[in-house]
């Protein structure tokens, strides 16, 4: 791969990548693909009609890995992809995807992306997003990702998403549909400042028998930023399901949690918490006793909020 300094430093930041990584990859820079790999069990074929790809995992893949980040650092440039993930029954993988923009310009560049995953029976999957952003131009970084997801029997998929810095707006939605037994983990953590928007909205279906959710969202809010997260749990058999919402506010920063979990069984189990608060006075008075200052303390504890 032949790529700049600006270009590795944001695959460092969305995808933890200093090489060129193990497995299966497929590494998208300024609107085209620059490198791609694929192993006996994995493939990756290139969309006809629509700009994306298809990402193939085999039945009875195991402990295998792919990487598919996306970095733009052309400021004006837009594109919208549309990623399928097809997993195979009994597989086990680890999906590691993310969007990097770096804007020097004063044009806005902006990524959208629809991810949809059909996981196969039995299969797990772990699938990890990163978004970062940075560049000292006016233009904005926009990103704005969707997930849909379809579980089938008895599959396991747990997805972590981060986004801390740099983005100027974000309105990331997710949908599910679980089966029979399946079993939905996400976690969530967000931080804003500036005059940043970051919108999360969360839509659950789970219709079969013994299936369960756990929605997790962790953020910090700074400055004149605004956050907003919704969630819809929706229980159609007996199932269980839960969603937390976990919010610190600063300086002039807004926060709203809107939450709805809605019962259409007997049997469905669905919990929501939401906590939306600033940083206790005590405990910037215990860290700022062991010498810290109180900017530095304010960092110690939002870095591990969101740890």
């Amino acid at each position: 791969m032949a790529l700049d300094a600006i270009q590795k430093q944001l695959l460092r930041e969305v995808a933890d990548l200093h090489g060129v990584p193990e497995g299966a990859y497929n590494i998208r820079s300024d609107g085209s693909s620059v490198a791609r790999s694929t192993t006996a069990n994995i493939d990756i074929v290139t969309k006809t009609d629509k700009q994306g790809i298809d990402i193939i995992i085999r039945p009875g893949t195991k402990n295998e890995s792919v990487h598919i980040p996306v970095i733009l650092s052309q400021s004006g440039l837009t594109e919208m992809v549309y990623n399928d993930f097809i997993i195979g029954e009994d597989a086990d993988v680890t999906i590691i995807a993310g969007c990097g923009i770096h804007n020097c310009g004063n044009q806005e560049s902006r990524h959208d992306g629809i991810h949809s995953f059909f996981v196969g029976k039995g299969a797990k999957v772990r699938y990890v997003e990163k978004h970062y952003g940075d560049g000292d131009g006016n233009g904005q970084r926009i990103m704005n990702p969707h997930t849909v997801i379809e579980m089938a029997e008895d599959s396991t998929m747990e997805m972590e998403t981060t986004q801390i810095k740099g983005v100027d707006s974000t309105e990331r939605k997710t949908t599910a549909t679980l089966a029979a037994g399946a079993s939905l983990t996400i976690r969530e953590k967000i931080m804003t400042h500036g005059s940043q928007l970051a919108k999360t909205d969360f839509t659950v279906d789970m219709n079969g028998e013994g299936c369960a959710c756990n929605l997790v969202s962790r953020s910090v809010a700074k400055e004149n930023s605004r956050q907003i997260f919704i969630s819809n749990i929706r229980g159609n058999n007996r199932c269980m399901g839960h969603s937390e919402c976990d919010a610190i506010i600063m300086d002039s920063a807004s926060v709203s949690a809107i939450p709805e979990v809605v019962a259409n069984h007997v049997e469905a189990s669905l919990i929501h918490e939401a906590a939306i608060g600033k940083i206790a006075g005590e405990q910037l008075t215990k860290l700022m006793t062991l010498g810290l200052t109180e900017a530095e303390a304010e960092e110690q504890i939002v870095n591990g909020f969101l740890k």
